[in-house]
């Protein structure tokens, strides 16, 4: 378990038994009252009440709303969750793009609750960090794998690639705040392709 004064990079304990039950309590009901009432409305005393753990174990373990926060995405990187294989790039992008945009599209929408408390709370934005290191390290067997097939050229930097697939969704649903739209994951993996099969992405 991470605790709330942990720094990127610093290995995590897995916690068991009795105290895995009263995390996996407690992170569910932060999850549950962000997407429900939003960072604002987030409360100590709330999550406390909701988890049916003591305020005073809350606070103990936790320290305040930030540690809470950071505690919920840390978790996120315990999963076992891996990338599409679908035997092409495109595919495997577009694949990405549309879980990306059904997590975003979800009603309460964790995902973008928690992106959104991240620019509130500093001990947030470093667990957010650290989260998105974990999904784009995962996410670059998709380019390797294409450049294993002779899709792309050796060299290509997976992290750009990624960025640059995915960035319209997040422009999108985040910053525009539109309604999802059906064919933007397959066209932004297609045209993020497009460029790197022509070397857009290749490291000098």
């Amino acid at each position: 378990m991470a605790s709330s004064t942990e720094q990127a990079g610093t290995p995590r304990r897995r916690p068991g038994g009795r105290t895995a039950r009263v995390r996996a309590q407690v992170l569910d009901a932060v999850l549950a009252e962000l997407g429900e009432h939003g960072y604002d409305g987030l409360t100590m005393e709330a999550v406390a009440a909701r988890s049916g753990v003591h305020r005073a174990t809350v606070y103990r373990r936790w320290g305040d709303i930030g540690g809470l926060l950071a505690d919920v995405l840390d978790a996120a990187s315990d999963d076992a969750w891996q990338p599409p294989d679908t035997g092409s790039l495109t595919g495997d992008l577009a694949a990405l793009n549309q879980e990306i945009q059904d997590a975003m599209a979800a009603q309460p929408s964790i995902m973008a609750a928690l992106i959104a408390a991240s620019f509130r709370s500093e001990k947030a934005e470093h667990a957010q960090r650290r989260l998105w290191d974990d999904r784009y390290a995962r996410c670059e067997i998709v380019v390797a794998r294409a450049v294993e097939r002779g899709d792309l050229p050796p060299g290509t930097d997976a992290r750009r690639l990624l960025i640059a697939a995915t960035a319209p969704l997040y422009h999108q649903l985040v910053l525009l705040r539109t309604a999802p739209d059906p064919d933007l994951p397959a066209h932004a993996a297609r045209t993020a392709a497009l460029a790197a099969t022509a070397g857009a992405f290749t490291t000098s």
